[in-house]
């Protein structure tokens, strides 16, 4: 399918390309994947050409600016990593759009740099990569907490998507992991660590308040739409802490959209497909963790969806989605 949109791609500036180094992949990828995350230009481009997708937004690498515990520096690299996407951004205004990468050390300024990149740069919406740590490394904090409501105004107020994107949880605060680390990161971790982060803004109260509120997870939902039904069962018995007015799930599929990123397995699509509907589903491709040829070589073929349905889940979703100028 030619004119795919795709919106869980990533890049990197140095300050934050350390980081990724562990997810890179087998020995001796770093200095191949170095080029593919931190390139914005011609390798980036072919690939998308070879693989009919049309335009990405584009934004910065996990933990990215999350991972940084002094505010100050936090402010910092995230205005810098937002100005190398407006960058590439004005070079290819036909390709690349933007996702801001924020400070939530500071939820003001991390309000202030939504408002700047929204405003000022164009950017379609955030992502940021789960928890913040702040001023200390063992430090995990979550955005349903009241020190966010303000943040979360400015960003119902500006009427833009939230996208929230993995990370790896911290080792102090992961005993569960002992032993087996492989757990921790994209095999099983991400998802837990992202379903809760999202099931904890949805039993939060934040939607009551800010109901045009849209959040994006990826990986098609992180095995939240497969859960759904029974976490909705066991609430009506044991809903101790919950201060949503609805029921969760209805409030996740009012809320949440999902897209396919670095799940390409058709089983798993059609259920999130059955549960979601064609209408809160994206295509994405999760590169340069993943290869776009791997994401669009499945998502073409995929007998699972109709053609009517590979599209507006490929093309037309995000175009209304994300407001794009696109023909």
């Amino acid at each position: 399918m030619k004119g795919k949109i795709a919106f869980e791609e990533h890049m990197a500036i140095e300050e934050t390309l350390q980081e990724t180094k562990s997810f890179a992949g087998e020995s001796g990828r770093w200095d191949d994947f170095t080029n593919q995350i931190l390139d914005m230009g011609s390798r980036r481009l072919d690939n998308m050409d070879v693989t009919g997708i049309e335009f990405a937004l584009q934004s910065l690498n996990a933990p990215g600016v999350q991972g940084i515990v002094d505010t100050t520096e936090a402010i910092s690299v995230a205005k810098k990593a937002n100005d190398t996407i407006a960058n590439a951004v004005n070079k290819h205004p036909d390709r690349y759009g933007g996702l801001a990468a924020l400070p939530m050390q500071d939820p003001e300024a991390a309000s202030y740099e939504l408002t700047r990149c929204v405003t000022e740069l164009g950017f379609k919406g955030a992502m940021v990569n789960g928890f913040t740590q702040k001023d200390s490394h063992d430090s995990a904090i979550y955005y349903d907490i009241p020190e966010y409501r303000e943040f979360w105004a400015t960003v119902s107020e500006l009427d833009v998507p939230f996208y929230l994107h993995p990370r790896m949880q911290l080792p102090s605060h992961a005993q569960n992991y002992e032993g087996h680390p492989w757990l921790m990161s994209a095999p099983w971790g991400f998802a837990v660590e992202t379903s809760i982060h999202a099931l904890r803004l949805c039993g939060s109260g934040l939607f009551d308040d800010y109901p045009n509120l849209r959040l994006v997870i990826g990986h098609l939902g992180e095995f939240i739409p497969h859960a759904l039904w029974r976490i909705d069962a066991r609430m009506r018995f044991s809903p101790r802490g919950y201060r949503g007015t609805r029921p969760l799930g209805e409030i996740f599929l009012d809320n949440f959209f999902v897209t396919t990123s670095g799940f390409y397995n058709d089983p798993a699509f059609k259920n999130t497909l059955d549960v979601m509907g064609a209408e809160r589903l994206f295509f994405s491709a999760d590169y340069p963790f993943e290869t776009m040829q791997d994401a669009a070589g499945w998502y073409d073929k995929t007998p699972v969806i109709s053609d009517e349905d590979r599209t507006k889940i490929g093309r037309t979703n995000a175009i209304e989605f994300w407001g794009l100028e696109l023909e």
